[in-house]
């Protein structure tokens, strides 16, 4: 074992891996996913989406190139553990500002390496979604197993409000055309970012606002942001959402936003067996016949069969891989959404054009 001393992960089922300690010595806890990204592992784990989770990384090596705050997509790390199977203490990239050894002490976060990841994803996509509990700071298997199945579980676990702004900020490019006001469940920085952009003066509100606040701002559009957790648990904040679709204003949904603006036009939402982390997922716009590779990161689906009895939604865009619902769209109002993430960060940038898509429906509202 190495100078920082032994660790040990204890699925739910009982299946135990030993590895090294990475990070700071502690026990952390949540449900266990794996994300199949070869590069971005900042931007993955600073992003608020995967609040709770613990983190298997598929990728060989972990660490190699450090870390720089540029990189950050909020402010901390989010997820709750990571796991991994070689970890380098050391980087090579000459603008790293420090280590990601360095980075996760500092931010408090617990992490197990040299076990085989292999092994471990093949088992969570057989055996399904389930919570673990990575502990560098005690190795008695017993009581870890009786502390993984006391951990919540993901299914009607609310997690937002852990993430989401306190208080309203704005972020306004050097020439203003149109005004956004988005819901923070979670937002990355580059989905801000991707509005300003483009011109958008975009004032961010945290996840108990009212309607008439959101209003006030006098916007031409809004953003409904990513973010963690079961959308169903969320009734307030579906019925904030069926209330800004009723105001005929553009509006842009990513990912729990997509979840929560489905839930708010009478769909259903359904907890995946394997969710979708990674930055290579196909999608097909069924509009254009298209193909996009996509960043995605959700464990939460909108069910396809809730659909079928709403005439006055389409499904704009398909997941390849298995068919799941990855876009919505409203027939008769200005209103979209996907499952995934046009703002990549880490990821491809095939899906940037639906930014470009929601100015336009500003600029056609507006006139």
């Amino acid at each position: 074992m190495n100078e920082k001393g032994s660790a040990i992960l204890v699925l739910e089922d009982g299946t135990v891996f030993k590895g090294n300690a990475i990070g700071k010595i502690g026990t952390t806890g949540g449900e266990i996913a794996f994300n199949t990204g070869m590069t971005g592992y900042q931007e993955v784990f600073t992003d608020p989406s995967y609040y709770g989770q613990l983190l298997i990384m598929t990728t060989s090596h972990i660490g190699n190139y450090g870390t720089q705050k540029n990189e950050q997509e909020s402010d901390k790390i989010n997820i709750a553990g990571l796991i991994t199977k070689k970890f380098s203490d050391g980087y090579s990239r000459t603008s790293a500002e420090q280590s990601l050894q360095d980075f996760m002490i500092h931010q408090g976060t617990v992490g197990i390496s040299d076990i085989d990841t292999r092994s471990l994803v093949r088992h969570i996509r057989d055996k399904g979604a389930m919570n673990a509990i990575i502990s560098s700071e005690s190795l008695d298997i017993e009581t870890l197993k009786k502390q993984v199945l006391a951990l919540p579980k993901m299914n009607g676990l609310e997690l937002s409000s852990k993430v989401s702004t306190t208080d309203a900020y704005e972020v306004l490019p050097e020439d203003p055309l149109f005004k956004v006001s988005l819901l923070d469940l979670g937002v990355k920085r580059n989905i801000v970012q991707c509005l300003v952009d483009r011109g958008c003066h975009v004032k961010v509100f945290p996840l108990n606002s009212s309607k008439a606040e959101m209003e006030a701002f006098n916007p031409d559009g809004y953003m409904l942001s990513n973010g963690p957790g079961d959308p169903s648990a969320m009734p307030e904040t579906v019925a904030l959402v069926k209330e800004i679709v009723a105001s005929e204003k553009p509006i842009f949904g990513i990912c729990l936003g997509h979840q929560i603006f489905g839930l708010s036009q009478g769909l259903k939402t359904e907890k995946m067996f394997n969710g979708h982390r990674g930055i290579n997922h196909p999608i097909k716009n069924l509009k254009t016949g298209k193909g996009e590779i996509t960043s995605q990161n959700h464990g939460f689906v909108i069910s396809k069969d809730s659909i079928d009895s709403q005439t006055h939604i389409e499904i704009t865009h398909i997941h390849l891989n298995d068919q799941t619902v990855a876009g919505i769209a409203l027939k008769n109002k200005p209103v979209f959404s996907v499952q995934y993430h046009p703002e990549a960060s880490a990821g491809p940038h095939d899906s940037r054009y639906l930014f470009d898509s929601f100015i336009e429906n500003m600029k056609t509202h507006k006139k």
